[in-house]
């Protein structure tokens, strides 16, 4: 027998899980049904950004960073380590490892606090049926009055070059390497690719990224993407621009590549793992959707409308399986977004400002729109920036790489992007993603106090600099 309910979600990571969070808040009867197993084989709630993603890189970007700061950074401070620290990877992976599963144990106790029903296994579309859809997960049905599709992505591998996870990786497999390579090659100078490469670098790996693309991080701020390449080649990360990757071989030794570079001239790296983060694509594969005739684009994304609704009628789509950029705050969003519409509200989410951010180190932030975008659109713009090394708490910390910068209206003032690269910036964008939701000018933030000392300090020069009038530049 059918169980029956007034929203199905596909999907428990970041976008499925607050959809169904969200909706029985409303006063609906929610269920939420997922897949992921943790390694103890049970529910592990949460998508790729939990298990292998946003939580878990982070967790090992922290420990490396505390690595490399013992090994080069301390001795300033004063803290002397003799004989150097060492590097327990065992260890570093089992807190790692810690760290998701408190987060998936925290979904699980929420979905039980908003009386959530939690279905462990595959939902696919079994058919329609009367009064929504039927879903199949294992031996169970359920039927939903409206049916949410958040099934997420996964790693899109190169062509010939299957993922076997041991020497051929994806993010999966990055993040649970139990040794630390000599060498490492990443293809993709993305953030995973960055990211990744950064925390095995820290440990000692000798790291080579190969990009495809002539620009680095073309979609952020040219000029910041100037400022993270050279804060990058000082600490050894050897970044190839405008490669073509012709073959990938993986021997006894480990694995080769031949890629032509910029120059056209034919290369070859040898690396003890290869690290492949070249994109991602839908998970839409297991859906079923022929069964109820749900609408995928050429490229296996489900096709929705700007409100995010499907094809079929009271069937909805979020976050990585759709349009848009694949980040699991933007997941979020439409999440609370479609259960309110669903409950008849008028949600809401602005991909005007939706903040990017990079956890390398130096962090990079950005929202809004970029120097190069402003040209191309021909908008009349004026610009101001400020240094971290003008910056007293950045000196204190001993951390002055980067700065903030500021693209205002010529005419208005209004705020129309802001740009970050230096310590701590993933958190300083927030006041600039709420001043741009709010739609303020680069003189409501120079005028606004800021504590001393604070980082945050560094936000309000950069918009005074906008009016040429910087007080510690």
């Amino acid at each position: 027998m059918s169980k029956s309910f007034d929203v199905v979600v596909i999907g428990g990571g970041p976008g499925g899980y607050i959809a169904a969070i969200r909706a029985a808040q409303l006063g609906m009867a929610v269920a939420c049904v997922d897949e992921w197993k943790g390694s103890d084989g049970g529910p592990a709630l949460g998508g790729t950004c939990t298990n292998t993603g946003c939580i878990p890189s982070k967790a090992l970007l922290q420990s490396s960073e505390f690595f490399e700061h013992a090994n080069h950074h301390f001795a300033e401070h004063g803290i002397v380590l003799d004989k150097g620290a060492t590097i327990d990877v065992a260890r570093m992976i089992g807190r790692k490892e810690k760290v998701v599963k408190q987060n998936n144990d925290g979904i699980l106790f929420l979905f039980k606090k908003n009386k959530v029903s939690f279905f462990h296994g595959r939902g696919s579309f079994a058919g329609k049926a009367d009064g929504g859809y039927q879903i199949r997960v294992g031996d169970e049905a359920l039927v939903g009055r409206h049916v949410i599709v958040a099934t997420g992505s996964s790693a899109r591998a190169l062509p010939g070059a299957p993922f076997d996870e041991e020497k051929i990786l994806s993010n999966d497999g990055a993040l649970a390497m139990t040794a630390v390579p000599k060498k490492l090659g990443v293809i993709g100078a993305g953030v995973i690719g960055l990211e990744m490469g950064s925390v095995w670098r820290r440990l000692g790996a000798e790291v080579t990224l190969l990009e495809a693309l002539p620009d680095f991080l073309a979609a952020a701020d040219a000029q910041i993407a100037r400022e993270a390449m050279k804060a990058f080649n000082r600490q050894g990360l050897k970044i190839e621009l405008g490669v073509r990757v012709d073959g990938v071989k993986v021997d006894g030794k480990g694995v080769a590549v031949a890629y032509t570079d910029a120059k056209g001239a034919t290369q070859k790296l040898a690396c003890d793992r290869l690290i492949v983060s070249i994109g991602r694509l839908p998970n839409t594969g297991g859906l079923n959707a022929e069964a109820v005739g749900l609408q995928l684009d050429e490229r296996g994304f489900v096709a929705v409308d700007d409100q995010c609704r499907a094809s079929l009628p009271d069937v909805w789509a979020i976050g990585d399986v759709v349009r848009g950029p694949m980040l699991a705050h933007k997941a979020e969003e439409e999440g609370v977004a479609v259960a309110e519409r669903i409950a008849g509200q008028h949600g809401h989410v602005n991909f005007n400002t939706i903040p990017w951010v990079i956890y390398t180190s130096p962090e990079i932030a950005w929202v809004g729109q970029t120097e190069q975008q402003l040209k191309s659109a021909g908008r009349a713009y004026r610009a101001g920036s400020f240094p971290f090394a003008a910056n007293g708490r950045a000196r204190a910390l001993g951390d002055t790489t980067g700065m903030v910068k500021f693209l205002a209206d010529a005419a208005t003032d209004e705020i129309l992007g802001v740009h970050m690269i230096g310590p701590q910036v993933s958190e300083l964008i927030s006041e600039a993603v709420v001043a741009m939701e709010f739609r303020a000018s680069s003189e409501d933030i120079a005028r606004i106090c800021h504590a001393h000392p604070s980082l945050s300090e560094a936000t309000k020069e950069a918009a005074l600099a906008v009016d040429k009038r910087t007080l510690n530049l």
